[in-house]
């Protein structure tokens, strides 16, 4: 057996791109998130077969709502409900690998509590699922 060697990620410094702008200052977190269910088929005879469904995928933007700033992240998901997307999410700015889809875009929150900041989670639908590019 092999001993592979591990490269723990620490998010900072990444970039977030939706359609041609870019939102990495607008976001404390982005997640891509598989999900698939199992299934099961079983014979007479005790006979047992399991599989997997295709996963269906979803991403997570958590960010800052802005409602001053034109073209802001909350401005553009409450203005872009609906249509489809380019995303590009890198992890690591300046190298490593990046991962595109095409995401639907539904808008987030709006609102929040008294003397904090108003944050937001908003979970945009993935058609198909991520590519994961190679570093150049």
């Amino acid at each position: 057996m092999v001993a592979i060697a591990v490269t723990p990620l620490v998010l900072k410094n990444v970039t977030l791109t939706i359609g041609t702008d870019g939102y990495e200052k607008h976001v404390d977190a982005v997640t891509f998130t598989p999900s698939a269910s199992s299934v099961t088929w079983t014979g007479l005879a005790n006979n047992t077969f399991t599989d997997v469904s295709t996963a269906t995928w979803v991403l997570t933007l958590n960010y800052a709502q802005d409602w001053t700033t034109v073209n802001s992240l909350s401005a553009y998901l409450f203005a872009n409900e609906g249509l489809t997307k380019a995303v590009v999410f890198k992890p690591t700015n300046g190298s490593g690998p990046s991962f595109t889809a095409d995401v639907v875009v539904t808008p987030g929150a709006i609102g929040g509590a008294v003397n904090a900041y108003s944050t937001a989670s908003v979970t945009l639908g993935v058609n198909g699922k991520p590519v994961l590019v190679p570093a150049v």
